[in-house]
């Protein structure tokens, strides 16, 4: 699809309940910082609900695994970021998923290399983890891996599609349920045509669009470039027009409506919000979005309130 056919499309059709859906059923990420967030954020989201624990520069092993019990205790589904380069030995990684399961019945994790240029320990990539077998020998049934539709910064296309596609062979040979959950983008058709393509290809893992919540357009950019978040913002700096949309919305409405009106069968399962330390924002919006309140407007997106 060209930029000039994308530009010109129609607000797609697409069944409100469709939208709440979406943000009822989604995740939420945290950091360690917003865990005492987590009372009020208990009154705005469902139980059960899976929250994913991010892992700061010079954060703790223990400070993770003490916020992953703080998001237990608040009735929510803790799922640890798990940087393998900062693994300093297996006995590192057989420690933090013994103490994750026992203090917080962590029941899956987020497997990353980490943006470090070199590892800590024996860790270098997430193939070489699932190799060495721990997650099962831990109980834990679920992992949760990085996609990357647009692309990384610093490693060619071809070995990103490649470490995809092993990785997820690899755990589902051991026996785990596979989401691939992917960093966070402005514009649908490249996470679409990606999951399409891993589809036509026989992946069979759960594939989740990484969504940015309600931030500023500061925010937005910063985290998009350190991400590495590609042709959407390299077409925002193409299209002034859209940028100056983006700053005056700086919310998911467009994009989450957009996603909500993909043909069924989807090619994609679900969706992921990043909160970039604005958590309750982010639960507030989705309590809203998730009851109905909002309606549809003209310009492909939705009103809240």
């Amino acid at each position: 699809m060209t930029q000039p056919e994308i530009e010109s499309m129609a607000p797609p059709v697409v069944d409100p309940a469709s939208i709440a859906r979406l943000a009822r059923e989604c995740s939420i990420e945290m950091n360690v910082q917003d865990a005492r967030h987590l009372p009020r954020a208990r009154a705005l989201l469902p139980p059960g609900k899976k929250v994913y624990v991010s892992h700061l520069p010079k954060q703790t092993w223990q400070q993770t695994i003490d916020a992953c019990r703080d998001v237990r205790e608040a009735g929510f589904d803790p799922v640890p970021h798990v940087p393998v380069r900062l693994l300093d030995s297996e006995r590192t990684l057989d420690a933090f998923l013994s103490e994750a399961a026992r203090r917080a019945e962590v029941a899956e994790i987020l497997l990353i290399s980490g943006d470090y240029p070199q590892a800590s320990g024996p860790y270098s990539t997430v193939a070489e983890v699932l190799r060495a077998g721990r997650l099962r020998e831990h109980d834990l049934r679920r992992v949760s891996m990085a996609g990357h539709p647009e692309g990384h910064p610093q490693v060619p296309l071809v070995e990103i599609r490649r470490a995809e596609r092993e990785k997820t062979e690899l755990a589902q040979a051991a026996g785990l349920q596979v989401t691939l959950l992917t960093q966070f983008f402005f514009e649908a058709p490249p996470f679409l045509e990606w999951a399409a393509g891993l589809r036509a290809d026989g992946v069979s893992a759960r594939l989740v669009a990484g969504l940015s919540g309600p931030a500023s357009i500061a925010t937005l950019l910063r985290y998009a470039v350190r991400c590495g978040v590609g042709p959407s913002i390299r077409a925002l700096g193409a299209r002034p027009t859209s940028l100056v949309k983006l700053i005056d919305d700086h919310g998911p409405e467009k994009l989450l409506r957009s996603l909500a009106g993909v043909s069924r069968p989807d090619p994609y399962d679900g969706v992921h919000f990043f909160t970039f330390g604005g958590l309750l924002r982010t639960c507030e919006w989705l309590q809203r979005v998730g009851a109905g309140e909002f309606t549809l407007d003209q310009h492909g997106g939705f009103r809240v309130g």
